[in-house]
């Protein structure tokens, strides 16, 4: 039952997102008109070469009204985000619900391991669409926007991806992507599925052996205080792999879209850094 409530909800939610869509479409329509008639005002006082106080006043007004509209357009652009989050939120707890309900169901043959270049397919996208922090004039990136580390508080969710230390089988210790699958506040320890052996593999970890990964991704433009900078040392998912291991930053991303450039920790080369290789924002965490 809780899968078919979350269908219907997200079929609701996408006609909702659907609704904003052509609302934003029209509202950037609308405001158009507004626009272009700031530009020709501006190529008028060209021609004319001053400023009058007509014009003053009559640029006033325009770029009064263009404000109004890109706020306008702003709050509709904020209220599909947060349909998408939801959308994305209710798509996770549907899934952790099917997982559970596959390890409980007996009747059903045991299922496959992921083939590992799936796995690092579905990572790469899921890196790709971690949401971009998006805050108002003022507001400061929160705890796990970009390098901010979750709050002292803070506990994972189920489903959430987290670096986990753990007992390789050699016995040496390292840090490995993984899913929480529960939190016990009694023990204060996490059950944490690995996710490159998904089903098979679960330890049980104290909190100091988690660190969760970033919800958002931050805006090098405006937010660039919440990024790891140049030479930082961090703990870095080495590419095509589902381990962390020490790096040091060597490029922060300019734009939103772009990953960072680290070095990682190898003593195979004679400065004891690897080439710099390409780890998106999301992949990135405080050592």
């Amino acid at each position: 039952m809780a899968l078919v409530s979350a269908d219907s909800r997200i079929a609701e939610l996408l006609t909702e997102l659907h609704q904003l869509i052509k609302q934003t479409q029209e509202e950037r329509s609308r405001s158009e008109h507004n626009l272009v008639n700031i530009q020709k005002t501006h190529e008028r006082m060209q021609t004319e070469n001053k400023i009058s106080p007509y014009y003053r006043t009559k640029l006033r007004g325009l770029y009064t009204t263009a404000k109004a509209d890109a706020e306008a357009e702003c709050n509709i652009l904020r209220k599909a985000l947060d349909k998408i989050a939801e959308i994305k939120s209710l798509l996770e707890e549907r899934r952790i619900a099917a997982k559970i309900a596959g390890l409980y169901n007996d009747s059903e043959p045991p299922r496959k391991t992921m083939r590992r270049g799936v796995l690092m397919t579905l990572l790469q996208q899921s890196a790709m669409t971690l949401p971009l922090w998006i805050g108002k004039p003022g507001d400061k990136p929160p705890p796990l926007c970009g390098a901010i580390p979750a709050s002292g508080d803070y506990v994972a969710k189920p489903g959430d991806k987290v670096a986990a230390r753990v007992k390789a089988v050699d016995g040496d210790e390292q840090w490995i992507l993984a899913e929480v699958v529960s939190y016990s506040h009694a023990t204060n320890k996490y059950e944490v599925d690995d996710i490159d052996e998904e089903g098979k593999e679960r330890h049980t970890l104290s909190r100091r052996r988690i660190i969760p990964l970033p919800q958002w991704k931050a805006n090098p433009e405006t937010d660039p205080e919440a990024l790891f900078q140049k030479e930082q040392l961090v703990l870095a998912l080495y590419p095509q792999t589902t381990c962390f291991y020490r790096a040091l930053i060597h490029t922060p991303p300019q734009r939103p879209q772009d990953d960072y450039s680290v070095l990682f920790e190898d003593t195979s080369y004679a400065d004891g850094y690897s080439p710099p290789l390409n780890v998106a924002q999301s992949l990135n965490l405080s050592q």
